[in-house]
């Protein structure tokens, strides 16, 4: 799968309490403010790629993640952020494991404000280890071989 750095929000980002990825991506090349809204679910697909890179660890097994995607007009994104995608709460087994893929989904259609990027929501936490994989991509690995139908 191709990661190009420039659509990256995490790369193997520890989580151990509710946090925005490392990067947030400005969606505006100039300062102008001209069209602060942008639909960037349109055109090609795009999808939105988060996985467990180092393998989260907790006291009690009971933490949850929720991964979101989101836009603001500020970079800390915490102004009036919209949430265009959200996981809900994954238990602990489900995104615990490295290698475990949480989110490979299209970027929905909608209005993009200026800043985006990705908020790690932990609950019945914290979490004493755990970093995670976040980008952008057009290459998502998305093949499943299945079991034939046929005899030969």
């Amino acid at each position: 799968m191709y990661v190009d750095k420039q659509a990256e929000f995490s790369d193997a980002q520890a989580v151990t309490a509710t946090a925005i990825s490392t990067n947030v991506m400005d969606l505006i090349s100039n300062s102008s403010g001209l069209n602060p809204l942008r639909d960037i679910g349109t055109g090609q697909d795009v999808y939105l790629v988060v996985s467990t890179q180092t393998a989260a660890t907790d006291t009690s097994s009971d933490a949850t993640l929720t991964v979101s995607l989101e836009s603001d007009s500020t970079v800390d994104l915490a102004t009036s952020a919209t949430v265009h995608f959200t996981t809900g709460a994954l238990a602990f087994a489900a995104f615990s494991p490295v290698g475990t893929v949480l989110i490979a989904v299209k970027l929905p259609m909608g209005e993009y404000e200026r800043y985006l990027g990705v908020r790690y929501t932990v609950a019945s936490g914290p979490l004493t280890a755990g970093a995670f994989d976040a980008f952008l991509t057009t290459d998502v690995q998305a093949f499943r071989a299945y079991a034939r139908n046929y005899v030969v």
